[in-house]
């Protein structure tokens, strides 16, 4: 087996590769042996007609497909670990078959992106706008309050419903004085302001009370997603079985204690703003690194193979459908349920393939630039973090991960993390010059204001003497 490559205009090639007459012969025979029982000739038992026989009714030709689905996967793949080492390839492959013919070498071509080459714009000291991190009091008391809320005893009373509270109800929705499909519900919690029933559903039930019976007219919206109910008006009959409202503690060193580890609504309320004062500085940084990254994407010029760009989709869309099957939903199971499917899914994540790519290329651009790698000291500390997240032996994990051939895309993790940090402790903030430049202008608007401000004052003082006059 050899191959040979022709390089293509807009970073990709073609991969010719050719397979033996003996290869493809013995292919041949391997579909025959996978063929013969599902194939029929009077005269013979199932699966004990000659190859020959067959041949001869039907043509040389009957195996070669299946045949050449056999060869093209395993001689692709031996091509590709041996081309790898010349070519950046960072597609599957586009596979055309050339010649195929008995007594003759099979001949296949697989055409391919490559990585491209990128011409890197400016990376030292972009600027990007500085992110405010400061925690106000209105937030941590959000922050508390939303915890309060969570915390809230559900108690039933016997008084008319009020905003706030949840009721228990039967309904039954009607148009033109038929019942609809799906519009029937029996003993419904209904938290009343929460508006997850349309129109004004639940302000029509504050003011009852338990066991009454009674009319809610409602609008369905224009674009409701049932067409047949859309924009009509509906009458829903009602009857209430309980009505539960929210007990609030208050906020004070039980309530610390009973909803975390402090003994102190001090101690508490000063830990909620340690832990936002935490998230909003990860969150600035990570916004920080996105920032300056797509700052050098623009000032860049990137071309993506289309053949990489669907690579890069199609194996979003994979890890999507993995994550669903965790989660106990096949990814046909999605599509039907939301009305999608694999073509609608690819376009709608292009966009984010597309930046995932770019991120990448300039990242790796960076790097080279820099002379940045991991050194075998990262690459131990990463192993360790693993083996500490996951509770494993160190020895184990490296095992692992030497087997599965993920030494190098941890030292490639490592590599792009430094230079995403190197971007960024190199960024300029914006924010900082402007606030300057808006304060000159402020103090130089009241100099000027400080003159016709005493005018004005003196005028005015003028015009009151001649008025006591």
């Amino acid at each position: 087996m050899g191959y040979k490559v022709e390089k293509l205009e807009g970073s990709m090639a073609k991969l010719i590769i050719d397979v033996s007459a003996e290869e493809f012969d013995a292919a041949c025979e391997k579909a025959y042996q996978k063929n013969k029982k599902r194939i029929s000739v009077p005269g013979f038992r199932a699966g004990k007609v000659p190859k020959a026989m067959i041949e001869k009714m039907y043509g040389k030709e009957v195996f070669y497909e299946d045949a050449a689905n056999i060869i093209i996967p395993d001689a692709y793949e031996k091509t590709y670990d041996e081309a790898v080492k010349e070519l950046d390839i960072v597609s599957a492959p586009k596979i055309e078959v050339v010649e195929m013919e008995a007594g003759k070498p099979f001949v296949f071509s697989a055409e391919v992106a490559l990585k491209p080459e990128i011409k890197l714009g400016k990376y030292k000291g972009v600027e990007i706008d500085k992110i405010d991190t400061e925690v106000t009091e209105d937030e941590v008391n959000e922050a508390i309050e939303k915890e309060r809320q969570n915390a809230a005893r559900i108690v039933s009373v016997e008084r008319p419903v009020q905003n706030g509270d949840t009721v228990t109800i039967d309904f039954e929705g009607f148009v033109d004085g038929v019942a609809f499909e799906g519009g029937k519900g029996e003993n419904y919690n209904l938290e009343i302001g929460s508006h997850s029933f349309i129109d004004t559903f639940e302000d029509q039930i504050i003011g009852k009370n338990i066991d009454d019976e009674f009319d809610v007219n409602v609008t369905f919206p224009e674009n409701y997603q049932a067409a047949e109910l859309a924009g009509k008006p509906a009458v829903f009959k009602v009857k209430i079985h309980e009505i539960k409202e929210k007990q609030l503690a208050e906020l004070d060193d039980d309530f610390a204690s009973d909803v975390s580890s402090y003994d102190t609504f001090a101690e508490y309320k000063e830990s909620v703003k340690k832990n936002l004062s935490d998230k909003k500085a990860d969150d600035a940084k990570k916004q920080k690194e996105d920032a300056a990254v797509n700052a050098i994407i623009e000032d860049s010029e990137i071309e993506i193979p289309e053949m990489m760009l669907a690579t890069q989709q199609r194996e979003m869309l994979d890890e999507f459908a993995q994550r669903l099957r965790y989660q106990g939903m096949s990814i046909d199971q999605y599509f039907k349920y939301t009305g999608m499917n694999a073509e609608i899914m690819m376009e709608q994540i292009k966009p984010q393939a597309e930046q995932k790519i770019k991120t990448q290329l300039v990242l790796e651009a960076v790097a080279k630039a820099e002379n940045i790698e991991a050194t075998d000291e990262d690459v131990e500390a990463e192993i360790k973090k693993i083996a500490d997240n996951y509770k494993m032996e160190v020895e184990k994990v490296k095992e692992t991960l030497g087997a599965a051939g993920n030494d190098e895309a941890i030292k490639k993790d490592i590599a792009m993390q430094k230079a995403i940090d190197f971007i960024t402790e190199n960024a300029k903030e914006k924010a900082a010059k402007k606030a300057t430049k808006k304060a000159k202008e402020e103090t130089a608007e009241e100099g000027e204001a400080k003159p016709k401000k005493a005018a004005k004052a003196k005028k005015e003082e003028a015009a009151e003497e001649k008025t006591e006059e």
